[in-house]
């Protein structure tokens, strides 16, 4: 009795290499490109420096303002920072002062 034989493949060895190869590419691409992938975590560090340049000119506007809080309260009021607000809240001044308009505030 004869038996048949076929002849091997040469492309069936390179299957399993050739998945895994592909796999690889795969998650490599990925790994770049992707959603959470290095560009996007360039992106995410760039966007954390601007926020944190943005949070450090609020917390000194904050703390300007704190400042200037802090004259008007009672145990520690301050004459001048008084004068001023009252004049800019009642929009009025002195026959001694001098006003100098600026033609950038519009008015």
């Amino acid at each position: 009795m004869a038996t048949r034989q076929r002849k091997q493949s040469k492309l069936k060895p390179l299957a399993l290499p050739l998945g895994c190869l592909l796999v690889l590419a795969y998650f490599s691409y990925h790994a770049v490109e992707g959603h959470y992938g290095l560009e996007a975590l360039e992106t995410l560090e760039a966007r954390k420096v601007e926020l944190n340049k943005e949070l450090d000119e609020l917390l000194a506007k904050r703390a300007k303002l704190e400042r200037r809080v802090a004259l008007l309260r009672p145990d520690s009021l301050d004459r001048d920072m008084l004068d001023e607000r009252a004049r800019q809240a009642l929009n009025l001044v002195h026959p001694t002062d001098i006003v100098i308009y600026d033609a950038a505030d519009g008015s």
